[in-house]
């Protein structure tokens, strides 16, 4: 069962969100909590697993990989008689490549999408054509380049409080 999360607990985890670095210090500072009760709530929150991990947030463009792109995968559910392929494994093995940050089960007319950065188009067209659609089971993909990127985010809308 998870913890009920109060305000202050949804505040802590916006403050995390926006700068995991935050001692608790600074947090009980900004929220008049103090200094212990912060720390056992984020320690909470932590073994509850509705806090993961802490990440840093790099610059894709500084690092040569500010070339995004989505695709959209389907797959065949059974190849050349083989054992019947599972979505899901499918979607594990597509993870697994370096160049893919996320892979998402969708519905609709495709099975997977996928978000990959890579250093150029051409990077992602070497991804698709010699990675991707090598994946047993990959039958046909749609290649969607980013031109620009007005929001990317991996913070969650925490408000209003949970009842």
């Amino acid at each position: 069962m998870q913890p009920r999360l109060d305000s202050k607990d949804l505040r802590i985890l916006e403050m995390i969100q926006d700068d995991c670095r935050l001692a608790a210090r600074e947090i009980s500072a900004k929220i008049g909590l103090p200094v212990t009760t912060v720390f056992a709530r984020i320690k909470r929150m932590e073994k509850a697993g509705i806090i993961k991990g802490y990440h840093a947030v790099l610059d894709a463009a500084k690092l040569n990989v500010s070339t995004t792109a989505f695709v959209l995968a389907s797959f065949a559910y059974q190849r050349d008689g083989d054992k019947t392929l599972s979505q899901r494994e499918v979607a594990k093995e597509v993870a697994r490549f370096p160049e893919v940050q996320e892979v998402h089960i969708i519905s609709g007319d495709w099975d997977i999408l996928i978000k990959v950065r890579a250093g150029d188009v051409e990077s992602v067209g070497k991804f698709v054509v010699d990675k991707l659609r090598l994946v047993k089971g990959v039958e046909k993909t749609l290649t969607c380049l980013v031109f620009e990127s007005q929001k990317e985010t991996t913070s969650l809308p925490l408000w209003p409080p949970q009842a």
